[in-house]
């Protein structure tokens, strides 16, 4: 089995263009130089129904960030975000890509607590509040404890995975045998790539800027880089091979 490749969406053409080109699964933000923020319900039904493919839907997984202030989030900030979960879900979305801390640094236990309740069967991942976590291994061992949570966005505590590779493959190897999967990302290139899931063992990877026209966050995603990193993945040997 090849490496899934999740790519980010801004926009309906994004999203196309990324399912196009090979994609298994999109992450569907708005604001991506803020580090994503929460779309909104129109551009996440516009999304679902683009990318419903006969015989081959791909998922659309879609942030719940209501501001890029911090991950410590206030009563009213939970009751914005548990509203918009709900929401996501009658419009369609696989799963939603969340993550809450507290003030010591630790992953906010009953805040996702009520967010995988409000997700009511929809996939989580746990997004890149992960990197500021006081204690990566920590903070993994505390999502292995949630069961909704079948993935951790993370570029291994540094602003890119590829300077993290050490730390990504002891998280893979810490999670190895869960239903929670290592999604390394940020800071990916198709230059590296290869290199990279080789030397972490990561079985999915997660692109932004790296596969989008002159490697700019704000600009269309590139069907031929797309087409490439998945080539290149499939081209890999399985990391379950690996040691």
């Amino acid at each position: 089995m090849s490496v899934l490749l999740e790519v980010i969406a801004t926009t309906v053409a994004d999203a196309r263009v990324a399912v196009q080109a090979g994609a298994d699964r999109l992450e569907l933000v708005t604001a991506m130089g803020e580090g994503g923020l929460t779309p909104s319900v129109g551009l996440i039904e516009a999304v679902v129904a683009a990318v419903a493919i006969p015989a081959a839907t791909v998922p659309v997984n879609v942030i719940v960030r209501p501001h890029s202030r911090s991950f410590v989030y206030d009563a009213d900030d939970y009751a914005v975000m548990l509203r918009d979960v709900r929401a996501f879900k009658a419009a369609g979305a696989n799963g939603i890509v969340i993550g809450m801390l507290n003030a010591d640094g630790e992953i906010d236990r009953d805040g996702l607590a009520r967010a995988i309740d409000a997700a009511d069967g929809m996939v989580i991942t746990f997004h890149r509040a992960f990197d500021e976590s006081r204690d990566l291994r920590e903070a993994l061992d505390v999502l292995l404890g949630f069961d909704a949570v079948t993935n951790v966005l993370t570029s291994g505590g540094k602003p890119s995975a590829l300077h993290a590779q050490a730390t990504i493959r002891e998280l893979v190897r810490q999670a190895r045998g869960s239903r929670c999967t290592v999604l390394a990302g940020a800071g990916l290139t198709v230059d590296a790539i290869a290199g990279f899931v080789s030397a972490t063992q990561v079985e999915a990877v997660h692109f932004g800027s790296g596969v989008r026209v002159g490697s700019n966050g704000l600009a269309p995603v590139d069907a031929e880089k797309v087409a490439q990193v998945r080539a290149l993945l499939k081209a890999m040997p399985s990391a379950a091979q690996g040691g």
